[in-house]
């Protein structure tokens, strides 16, 4: 993986509000990332939101370190590790924000990241959604 890949920061916050809309489950914004030069983000906001074949599709297609932050926003241990070792903050601290890890809030909003923490807001929500329908499932098994 390429650690000088573009992170989130890199894109212009009109990029990065669609990907907000996008994770809420807005199919116009998903549309407009996918089919304005931006499929990776179209690609992440699926992964976050459980999609495998996404995943895999960041990782084949040169966006590894966005499929990391995915993994690392799951709490996946050797993604964590990659994220701190990469020593990117933005990654490491985001990626514990939507764990629920306090000190990554508190990073984002400390850095006039605002932008950030509804997103984060908005992952907790479907990483709620995403237990709630394992726990479902586990009890019809």
């Amino acid at each position: 993986m390429n650690i000088t890949e573009k992170t989130l920061l890199g894109y212009d916050i009109k990029v990065i509000l669609a990907l907000l809309e996008s994770l809420k489950g807005n199919k116009k914004f998903f549309k407009y990332l996918l089919n304005n030069g931006y499929p990776e983000l179209a690609a992440w906001s699926n992964a976050v939101r459980g999609d495998v074949d996404a995943l895999h599709w960041l990782f084949d297609n040169g966006f590894g370190s966005l499929g990391v932050l995915s993994n690392a926003i799951d709490g996946e241990k050797k993604a964590v590790m990659w994220t701190l070792n990469a020593k990117d903050d933005f990654m490491i601290n985001f990626s514990a924000a939507c764990r629920k890890e306090k000190d990554g809030l508190e990073w984002l909003r400390n850095n006039n990241l605002e932008v950030f923490v509804l997103m984060v807001k908005e992952i907790q929500d479907i990483l709620e959604v995403q237990v709630k329908d394992q726990m479902f499932w586990y009890k019809w098994k």
